[in-house]
């Protein structure tokens, strides 16, 4: 399948949001998200919420219950790396796609094959390993790495604790 071109010669931008600003768009934006654990769902509900169209993939029907039952989005029950789950969740006519499953190898190749064989220009994938996190963003894959979030807040945290002064004591 050839990349499709959404909107050729119009821009779209989708900007980082925080929970207090809820940014509203001209036309529903649709967002497919794969793996629908606690990382996937509250982005799910979420982006549900400031008015995305969304559709979440995963594994396991029970992990419909973690979207609420005010859930007004698709949801998909498969592997993410099969293609006819994703094309059964919109994948063609997709602007977004996270991939936050459990697994830094599934979420890589599926955010690969949203990118490159589908044409999604936005494809955002958690990676928990720092080193692949960093390789697969030098070639153009849109990564987030919760590891290397933990590393760099813990560590600051920890940089900006007042520690109280030490006696040297005297060793006989």
């Amino acid at each position: 399948m050839a990349p499709r071109k959404r909107n050729e010669g119009q821009t779209q931008v989708f900007p980082s949001c925080s929970r207090q600003s809820r940014p509203r768009y001209a036309e529903r934006v649709k967002a497919i998200i794969i793996g629908c654990g606690r990382v996937g769902s509250a982005v799910a509900k979420r982006l549900d919420g400031e008015g995305w169209d969304v559709t979440a993939i995963d594994e396991k029907e029970e992990a419909l219950a973690r979207l609420g039952a005010d859930w007004r989005g698709g949801f998909v029950v498969g592997h993410g790396m099969d293609e006819g789950k994703l094309r059964e969740a919109g994948i063609a006519d997709a602007d977004a796609v996270v991939v936050a499953t459990d697994g830094d190898n599934t979420n890589l190749v599926v955010g690969q094959v949203a990118q490159k064989r589908y044409g999604i220009d936005c494809v955002v994938v958690r990676v928990l390993d720092p080193a692949r996190a960093e390789f697969y963003a030098a070639r153009g894959l849109r990564t987030v790495c919760p590891t290397s979030t933990a590393i760099d807040v813990l560590t600051e945290s920890v940089r900006a604790c007042e520690v109280p002064a030490r006696v040297a004591e005297e060793v006989s």
